[in-house]
């Protein structure tokens, strides 16, 4: 079997002698840092049944999902982690790595070099590549590498970090794509493979000397596959450490990894060298066929065949026939060997931790803003829709009303009452459609470099949040210069500024809250609905179109108050009505409706007070923004304990 083997990997060579002695070359230092995880354990409590099931939800029943996992490895190693889905490959990346959550119960620890990691350090130490690639995908291969670098070191100047930025491309290969955009499901760009090395190289910029990387080979073709695992075992023979979990690696890749470990149900079944495992597989009387590829034929005999009970019963009792051998065999003997010398080892060395470069806090926010306007900047289509979605609702109301007329027979005051209203309680909503369909996406960017320490979520909030004002200030600038002109409200230029200035904040309030809501809740859809049914319990609450203030219930006129709609009535009521005359026709005049005759009425009868107050409204209308951002921080870090990665 091994000779029938080996012939079948003979014709693969990842690297060549040539490179092999360059690089040796370049480095006559022995390796310098050596990874041991010992005794890593992990397990959550879960309830039992669902939440309306009162009974079983209150029962909970614990999960083993790693089992005293340890194992070793050395600088200029990669390290392949293979598995059924559901072995725990993922899990153990996320628990070496600092990303776990507060779920569950970890156990276990982690030394660099012989010195014990402490589990706040783990950010700094580690780089993690997660199996999805996260990236703005208007932007080019060297600006998403170049922004990445500005957000990671200080002190380096624009030439160092185009210099940096130039070799990691080069290290990856991304040269002939540096000026390619990143491409989505909407346009075209680049590869998968492309999009994966890009992945890579924005973690390369920090020198990390430990690489994780949860599935890199996902969703790949087998030859892009194996040109990123040669390219990541050449990366850890610079002097690094790789950790790679990986499905179905094809059987050329056996001699590509330093060590190979195999997890079923959260045990570690094997953990050696690729030659070891063919070895130790055979005197568990379990061999590979000739012509099978080893990691296949191994999986299988490590994996449980849920399908039935009793297939269940003989696939776990075999595999943990193989892990209980393992634990007894001179490979997992040796294994252990080489963690406790590291640790009794007497001049240990420091821990190589990342660059900590990192730039002050102004300094990143000022680079995700200009990230930020680049990217967004160049949805052709996402910038029309924005600058004309005011305008189009617009066409929609000045078609309806066509023109004011000051005669109340005529609707003079119905139909300035309706348009305030429609301008009050529609703007919003465009706000909301801009947030829901834009800010996702840097979330996700958010959620992975936060992780990465590059930035703080809340920081990427206010990036968008200064993004948006000069987009919604234009926007609602080119809604109401139509609709207040086209229909004929109340000719003055200041009254006109006045009206622009007070439809801004709802419509900024709208993107606003959205967003903060978005920081504590994943689903967009929900944070749809939430934000329109706020909007529309202000607007019966604060408006007083529906019910007068005054009439109703005590409770009610209280929470008017905490409602911008209650402020922005009652500006644009002002703005409109003060002073404005109207007329009546006399020959069929409608019950009452020649009471009114000057637009003063208007106001002492719905909003008493309302001229008095209306420097004080426009202060309290404009509060509610800095209010808004100090909860989207607050919410954005409330963020950083929901979610981990």
């Amino acid at each position: 079997m091994d000779g029938s083997y080996s012939m079948q990997t003979e014709s693969f060579k990842f690297l060549s002698e040539t490179k092999r002695n360059v690089w040796k070359g370049e480095d006559h230092r022995e390796p310098s840092c050596c990874l041991s995880v010992s005794g890593v354990s992990y397990t959550v409590s879960e309830r039992l049944g669902p939440w309306w099931d009162v009974p079983s939800y209150r029962k909970r029943w614990t999960r083993q999902i790693l089992n005293d996992v340890s194992f070793h490895v050395d600088s200029g190693q990669i390290m392949g982690i293979l598995g059924n889905s559901g072995s725990g490959k993922t899990t153990l990346l996320d628990a070496i790595s600092g990303r776990i959550g507060n779920s569950g119960t970890l156990l276990g620890e982690v030394f660099i070099n012989g010195r014990k990691l402490k589990r706040a350090e783990y950010q700094d130490c580690f780089s993690y590549v997660l199996q999805s690639d996260t990236l703005l995908s208007y932007l080019t291969v060297e600006e998403t590498l170049t922004y990445t670098a500005q957000l990671a070191l200080r002190q380096h100047s624009a030439e160092a970090i185009k210099k940096k930025v130039s070799a990691v491309m080069a290290e990856l290969s991304l040269t002939h794509v540096a000026h390619s955009v990143i491409g989505g499901r909407v346009f075209p760009g680049i590869s998968g493979g492309e999009r994966r090395r890009v992945s890579i190289a924005g973690q390369l910029l920090q020198n990390p000397r430990v690489i994780l990387l949860d599935e890199p080979t996902t969703g790949l073709d087998s030859m892009t596959a194996n040109q990123i695992v040669v390219l990541l075992a050449e990366l850890a023979m610079r002097n690094r450490i790789v950790i790679v979990t990986i499905h179905q690696p094809r059987s050329e890749l056996f001699n590509v990894f330093s060590r190979i470990a195999i997890m079923s149900r959260g045990e570690l079944v094997f953990c050696g060298q690729p030659g070891e495992m063919v070895d130790f597989f055979s005197q568990c009387g379990y061999e590979c066929p000739e012509y099978c590829n080893p990691f296949d034929i191994y999986v299988d005999f490590t994996s449980v065949d849920t399908r039935n009970s009793d297939r269940e019963a003989v696939t776990f009792n075999r595999m943990h026939e193989i892990t209980s051998s393992y634990q007894r065999s001179d490979i997992n003997q040796s294994m252990l060997g080489k963690i406790e010398q590291s640790l009794q080892q007497s001049d240990k060395p420091a821990i190589p931790f990342k660059s900590k470069e990192s730039p002050s806090g102004a300094a990143k926010l000022g680079v995700l803003i200009r990230r930020t306007v680049r990217n967004l900047s160049r949805d052709r289509m996402g910038v029309l829709m924005r600058l004309s979605q005011n305008l189009i609702y617009g066409l929609f109301v000045a078609f309806f009303v066509i023109h004011l007329d000051n005669n109340v027979n005529k609707g003079a005051v119905q139909d300035r009452i309706g348009i305030i209203y429609q301008s009050i309680g529609a703007s919003p909503y465009t706000g909301m459609l801009n947030a829901v369909a834009l800010f996702p996406a840097l979330r996700a960017i958010s959620d992975q470099e936060s992780q990465d320490g590059l930035y703080s979520k809340w920081q990427m909030f206010l990036a968008y949040i200064f993004h948006i004002l000069p987009f919604s200030i234009l926007s609602v600038f080119i809604f109401t210069s139509f609709l207040y002109w086209t229909v004929g409200m109340h000719p003055e230029t200041l009254r006109f500024l006045c009206y622009t200035a007070v439809v801004l904040v709802p419509h900024i309030i709208g993107e606003l809250l959205t967003v903060v809501l978005l920081g504590v809740v994943q689903d967009p859809n929900m944070v749809n609905t939430g934000v329109a049914l706020l909007n529309i319990a202000g607007i019966l609450v604060g408006s007083g179109f529906l019910r007068s203030t005054a009439q109703m219930p005590t409770i009610f006129q209280w929470l008017s108050y905490l409602t911008f709609q209650k402020y922005s009535c009652e500006l644009l009521i002002v703005t409109e009505f003060h002073g404005l005359e109207l007329t009546c026709n006399t020959s069929r005049p409608l019950p009452g409706a020649c009471l009114i005759t000057d637009g003063g009425e208007i106001i002492d009868a719905g909003y008493p007070g309302a001229l008095s107050r209306y420097t004080l409204d426009f202060v309290l209308l404009y509060s509610f923004l800095p209010a808004l951002l100090l909860l989207g921080i607050i919410s954005f870090k409330i963020r950083d304990r929901l979610v981990r990665h």
